[in-house]
This record gives structure tokens, C-alpha cells and sequence, in this order.
């Protein structure tokens, strides 16, 4: 057990240091939400494409988590549509913000990316999935233990197995249990899960790996894209997507 709560403790300290000592986004009402210049523009890139993105969240919270959207484009279309759930105004905000825009300074990490065919074929699910998800209304949103931004996309990832993508061990909120099951197969269909209510979890998964969710921090092995998984420091390893 002690060893259990220094593998938790002691990420989230270092996390913090991070913080402490790196953090210079300065007042959030004016970080710079500016293109992180990770995407083509949408008239240079006639396929269709599909980006998960994630980045650390607003000021101290993002010791702890990271903040997640979806960005799609069908085929030959001119712009892309960005899809964030937020915790201001109506949750779901679309086009709020630029598709690979830094999240209040902080800059994205591709989740996932998927273009050409592949993505013309899952896009119509994908918009499904948010047009019809459920916590839509305003005060829905929960920064902890969830319905959040990683509880958004973990319900499509969760609808749309093709996607084959993971969210960061950071992601606080993708345990949720917001079809309310408590235990299941994970969203790649490879492994299973249990969930106390967001608080409290396990996920076995050949996707997914080894995951003890702890109060929402993540510790873990993956083993398909070798890499430790850590709360606050998020994975150690290789990256999630290539």
C-alpha cells in the first residue's frame, strides 16, 4: 500500500513542481489560444481528417489533468469544425476556438489522427455520437469526477471503436461512467473495465493496458506502445499516437 501511494504521490509532486517552476501562461483570460500550427489549412488538405487533441488544462489544474477536444473535416470541405465541452455557457461549444489552437497557452498532443477514407467513413458516426450526447444542458459539466471534456470524448471513443485511439493517463474524467456501467469492455473492444463512479476503477485491455484509476489519477503500464502511466506526469514512454 505504501508503495501504491508514493507511485501516486510522488508523480503528482514532481507535476507540481512542473508547475511551480514552468508555468508562464500568465492571466487565462488573456493565454494565447492561437494555432499551435499542427494542421494543414482545411483548403490545402482536401481528405477528409480526424484529430483528437489534448493539452494541459487551465492554471492549477493542469498539475493534474488535461483538457481534450475533437476536431473533424469531410471531404473537400473548406474549414474544420472543432468540438470542445467546456464548463461555460452551453457545454458543448462548437467552433469556439482554432482546430489546433493552444489550450490557454498550453500546447496540443495529437491523441489520435486519422485521414483519407478511413475518416470520410467514421466522421457521420462520429457526429452522431455528439449530437446526441446526453450531459448537453447548462451546469451539466463537472471538472471532477466527471462529465467533463474527457468524458465527451471518451463517449465517442467509446461509440466509434475504430477510432483505436486512448486518452492520456491525465485525462481525468474518462472513467466516468456516464452510460451508467460500472463495468464493461473498454472502448477498443480489446480488454474490460470497472468503475466505481469515476472514483475509483481498474482497465486490462490490449489498447488500453494496465490501468489503476485512483480518484481519477491514472497509474499504469502499456505495454502495446511501451510506456509507464503516471498521474500529474502523464505517460512516460512513447507517445500515444505515431
Amino acid at each position: 500500500m505504501l508503495i501504491f501511494l508514493f507511485l501516486i504521490i510522488a508523480p503528482l509532486l514532481v507535476s507540481t513542481a512542473n508547475y511551480l517552476r514552468e508555468d508562464r501562461r500568465g492571466n487565462w483570460q488573456t493565454a494565447d489560444r492561437s494555432s499551435a500550427g499542427l494542421l494543414p489549412a482545411a483548403a490545402d488538405h482536401p481528405e477528409a481528417l480526424i484529430r483528437i487533441y489534448a493539452a494541459r488544462t487551465v492554471r492549477w489544474r493542469g498539475i493534474f489533468a488535461v483538457h481534450s477536444w475533437i476536431v473533424l473535416k469531410e471531404r473537400g470541405a473548406s474549414r474544420y469544425n472543432r468540438y470542445d465541452y467546456t464548463a461555460w455557457g452551453e457545454p458543448i461549444r462548437v467552433d469556439g476556438f482554432a482546430a489546433d489552437g493552444k489550450w490557454f497557452g498550453a500546447l496540443p498532443q495529437a491523441v489520435a489522427s486519422i485521414d483519407g477514407a478511413e475518416a470520410e467513413k467514421l466522421i457521420p458516426e462520429i457526429r452522431s455520437v455528439i449530437g446526441n450526447y446526453k450531459f448537453r444542458a447548462y451546469g451539466d459539466y463537472s471538472a471532477w469526477p466527471g462529465p467533463n471534456s474527457n468524458t465527451f470524448v471518451q463517449a465517442v471513443l467509446d461509440a466509434v471503436p475504430q477510432l483505436n485511439a486512448v486518452l492520456p493517463p491525465t485525462a481525468i474524467g474518462k472513467d466516468y461512467p456516464y452510460r451508467g456501467r460500472w463495468f464493461g469492455l473498454t472502448s477498443s473492444r480489446t480488454g474490460v473495465f470497472v468503475s466505481l463512479g469515476g472514483y475509483l476503477g481498474l482497465t486490462i485491455g490490449w489498447m488500453e493496458g494496465l490501468e489503476f484509476n485512483f480518484f481519477g489519477g491514472v497509474l499504469g503500464l502499456d505495454i502495446r506502445r511501451p510506456a509507464l502511466k503516471f498521474p500529474g506526469l502523464g505517460r512516460l514512454g512513447l507517445p500515444l499516437s505515431q
